[in-house]
Order: structure tokens, then C-alpha cells, then sequence
């Protein structure tokens, strides 16, 4: 038996040898990357032959114009990576459970870094359209123990939905949520511009109280009182009631700065509502509120069969220091007494 397996392990270095003289003539030579491969795998190193296996897979393409029994090589390499990286999540994930990891308990970050590692999540960064600050954390959904404030805003979910209830009455209050400007150019993103089906109706827009709505709503500014909204005159806070129709679709988009998170507390919500916010995708449940960071790639849609309401507002990262917020709300103020920002940010 050990004769044989010498003998095995030879025939295999051999191999090995070959593929790297045929590969340094010529590194995407896809037999040859499949046989180093091959050879690796046989010689016990199975996460080496996967590497092989894997470069072989980018090379092909699409296989168009490959012969058959080169895209049947490709298919099995295909299906021995896939086994070894099925091998490997098992070890680790037995390692780390053994090491006192419990995906239902410990740290969401850890348990994040674990999917993008093994490729079942992407990678979404923050990606500011106008104006980035430097050396904020990279998140997606804001973890919730940095909001001291947001059980306050949940319990009064159910006078909030009261004060919109009664302005739903008036269904001609609402507006689009992104209505055409006759001062800046208008790139119609999906069909939403005008687009009725995502509607709005605003306490404040812009940094600017609307007086007659704000004036129906008391519990809910009420509700806001001590949340730290995101101030900078002329452009936020924004507080609204935003409405999705049944089968609208918010397209994916980025938002403008990265200095605040926008806040959602769900009012009415019917079942079929989901939200996406980089890799992670949540659903509304009326009365949990979350804040996000929206110069992360995000989307929303309504698959259910009414309408989905919701309550919006912005407030600062928790990060920024109060100096920081002064300074950023002063450059701000400098650019639009200089005409050179855009308008409005919204949310």
C-alpha cells in the first residue's frame, strides 16, 4: 500500500511539473491550470487546487467556443471548488462554534465578516454623492444601542399613526417624493420624477417647518423633541410621512452626505415590505424603528396590496463631535451663500 501511494505522489509531482512548465509559458492555459489543480487536490492540498480550479472558471468566461471536454473539465473543477469551499466553511464553522461563537448572539460585525469572507454577501461601501467626511464607520444599519432615543420614538407609534391617519383623509395632501425643478437639471431615475406611487408629505423640508401640517402633528415633533436632528439651515431637518404604493419599487440609489442617518418608524405597514440597505435586507414591522446610513447603496419596495406608510427624519451620526456638527453645518451655510450646493439633500 505505501509502494503505491509513493508511487501515486510521484506521478503526481510529475504532473505538477508539467502543468507549471506549460503554465509559465503561458499562465492562462486552462488545461494546464485544471491539471495543477488536479495534481495539488491528489497531493492533499485541496485549498491550493481550488485556487487552480477557480482561476481556470475566471479565464473561461462564458466557455463560449471552448471544446466539449474542456468545459467538461470546467465543469468538474467547478464542482471540486465548490466541495473544498463547502469543506472549509464546515471546519471553520465548527472551529469557531467549538471557540463559543453563536451566530444568534454574538457579534453581528463578526458574523457579517464571516459571509463577505466566504462570499455569500457583497461588499457595499458608503459612497457619498456630494460630500464624504472622513473616518466615520462604515454601516449599513446603525447599531441601535448608539440611539439612546429611539424607544421614546416607538412609544408614541400610536399617536403619531393617529395625527396620519387624519391627514390620510386628504389624500391631495400628499406630494411626490421627487418632483421636477425648473432650477437644476432633471434625471428622471426610474421613472420615479413625478411619480406619484412614492409619495410625501413633509413637517419640515429642507430645514424649514411647513407650518399648517407641523400645526396637525403635535405629538409627533412632540415625539422628536429630544432625537438629535441633523440641523443645517436651509437643508435639514426633513420630517415627513412617506407613502408607497402597492408594486412600487424605490430604484437603488446613494444620498448626498455622510455625516447623518436617515430614521424610519413604521406606521402602517401591510405584509410584502422590504427594505435593502447594502447587503442586508429588512422588512417594516410597524411601530421598530432603525436608522441608516443612505450613502450606502439602499431600495425599498412594496409587493403587498396596500399602501405602506412610514414616518422619516434625519439626525447626526453619533460619531460627530458637537464641534464637528457646527463646523459642518457652517461650511454648508457658506456654500448656499455662495450659490454653489445643491438645494435640498432629502431623505
Amino acid at each position: 500500500m505505501e509502494a503505491v501511494e509513493r508511487q501515486n505522489d510521484e506521478g503526481n509531482r510529475r504532473r505538477l511539473a508539467d502543468a507549471d512548465r506549460r503554465l509559465a509559458a503561458d499562465p492562462r492555459d486552462l488545461r494546464a491550470l485544471i491539471a495543477k489543480g488536479d495534481a495539488l487536490t491528489a497531493l492533499g492540498d485541496g485549498r491550493g487546487g481550488a485556487g487552480f480550479y477557480s482561476c481556470a472558471l475566471r479565464y473561461a468566461g462564458d466557455g463560449r467556443g471552448l471544446s466539449p471536454d474542456l468545459i467538461a473539465d470546467l465543469r468538474r473543477a467547478q464542482a471540486a471548488a465548490k466541495e473544498q469551499a463547502r469543506r472549509f466553511e464546515s471546519h471553520l464553522t465548527d472551529s469557531l462554534v467549538a471557540a463559543g461563537f453563536d451566530p444568534a448572539r454574538s457579534s453581528e460585525r463578526f458574523a457579517q465578516s464571516l459571509d463577505l469572507m466566504a462570499g455569500r454577501k457583497q461588499l457595499y461601501l458608503s459612497q457619498p454623492l456630494f460630500y464624504l467626511f472622513p473616518g466615520l464607520p462604515q454601516v449599513q444599519f446603525q447599531p441601535r444601542d448608539t440611539l439612546p432615543w429611539l424607544d421614546a420614538v416607538e412609544a408614541a407609534t400610536a399617536d403619531i399613526r393617529a395625527e396620519l391617519e387624519a391627514l390620510l383623509a386628504e389624500p391631495e395632501l400628499f406630494r411626490p417624493y421627487v418632483e421636477r425643478r425648473a432650477d437644476r437639471p432633471n434625471t428622471d431615475t426610474a421613472g420615479m420624477v413625478d411619480n406619484p406611487e412614492w409619495s410625501a408629505l413633509y413637517l419640515w423640508k429642507d430645514g424649514v417647518e411647513q407650518t399648517e401640517v407641523a400645526r396637525r402633528c403635535p405629538r409627533t415633533l412632540e415625539a422628536l423633541a429630544e432625537v438629535p436632528l441633523c440641523r443645517v439651515p436651509g437643508r435639514t431637518p426633513s420630517i415627513l410621512f412617506s407613502r408607497l404604493k402597492p408594486g412600487a419599487r424605490i430604484p437603488p440609489h446613494h444620498g448626498l452626505i455622510n455625516t447623518r442617518l436617515i430614521c424610519h418608524l413604521p406606521l402602517i405597514v401591510p405584509p410584502g415590505n422590504r427594505f435593502r440597505v447594502g447587503n442586508e435586507v429588512r422588512e417594516w414591522k410597524e411601530g421598530v424603528a432603525w436608522a441608516f446610513d443612505d450613502t450606502v447603496e439602499h431600495e425599498a419596495r412594496n409587493d403587498g396590496e396596500a399602501d405602506r406608510t412610514i414616518l422619516i427624519f434625519d439626525v447626526w451620526k453619533p460619531e460627530l463631535t458637537e464641534e464637528e456638527r457646527a463646523l459642518v453645518a457652517a461650511m454648508f451655510e457658506a456654500i448656499d451663500a455662495y450659490g454653489a450646493g445643491e438645494a435640498n439633500w432629502g431623505v
